[in-house]
């Protein structure tokens, strides 16, 4: 397998400029799958912290970027939609939010709200002992007791430290929700209707937008409940002023990723 990652073939979600330079870094195995961005490129290329993937390694080795509670080391570490981003030492803390064309955008949060992170419900089993299993858009999995109470496509928000479900948000008509891919990528909208499409399609979702007289559809799978929180005093979507990417500081396009990197 090729430890390189062309910039042109990168996943459209991966915020960096695609001609700058022939190769970028490739993310590790971990959350998120294929749309996973590795942390240097936030570190370097986004946030504009550090230079180049040493002076990256040197910063993660102090122990003071976190990720959903977790202190990380690995500049490969995949990031992705709804992670919890914190820099101990600049009390700064932020929100991978879906920016528009699906782009990964960091929104600043406050440290109250770095303190869980919201996770879309994908799937739903029993495990052996009885428990019921719940998977989440990353990956992650967890157990829960009233299984009832929780379906696919419900959003929960979940605590960093303890990971105990803090809330929880039905996919239902009448719910607040963003979508995460496709044309209408990081809006917020209300969901009017789900319609249900017989066999093997997708379901689809009729949206009213929250910040203006807009209407739109998308399929369900494009679709994440949240709550007001994602929503700045304005009604406006919170990533529409966060949206840094490489596309505006091709100066920080300082190494190119190759093997013999340092």
């Amino acid at each position: 397998m090729t430890n390189h990652q062309k910039r042109l073939s990168a996943p459209d979600s991966w915020p960096v400029e695609r001609k700058a330079e022939m190769f970028t870094v490739k993310a590790d195995a971990g959350p998120h799958g294929d749309a996973g961005v590795p942390l240097l490129i936030l570190l370097r290329d986004v946030l504009g912290y550090v230079d180049s993937r040493k002076e990256a390694r040197y910063a993660l080795g102090q122990d003071t970027v976190v990720i959903n509670g977790t202190p990380v080391s690995d500049e490969e570490r995949p990031v992705g939609m709804f992670d919890i981003i914190a820099f101990r030492e600049r009390g700064e803390y932020y929100r991978v939010f879906p920016g528009e064309g699906g782009r990964l955008s960091l929104t600043p949060i406050d440290a109250d709200a770095a303190g869980s992170k919201l996770g879309r419900v994908v799937g739903k089993q029993h495990v052996p002992g009885g428990d019921v299993q719940l998977t989440l858009h990353d990956g992650q999995t967890l157990l829960v007791d009233d299984a009832g109470t929780y379906g696919v496509g419900d959003s929960i928000v979940i605590a960093n430290d303890d990971t105990a479900i803090v809330a929880h948000f039905e996919y239902e008509e009448g719910a607040l929700a963003t979508a995460v891919a496709g044309r209408h990528a990081g809006q917020i909208a209300v969901i009017d209707e789900i319609q249900v499409t017989a066999g093997s399609s997708d379901n689809n979702v009729l949206l009213s937008a929250y910040h203006s007289e807009e209407t739109f559809e998308t399929i369900e799978e494009y679709i994440v409940v949240i709550d007001e929180n994602f929503i700045d005093d304005e009604g406006r979507d919170e990533s529409a002023e966060t949206d840094e990417s490489a596309e505006t500081d091709e100066s920080a396009e300082t190494d190119t990723e190759t093997e013999g990197d340092t």
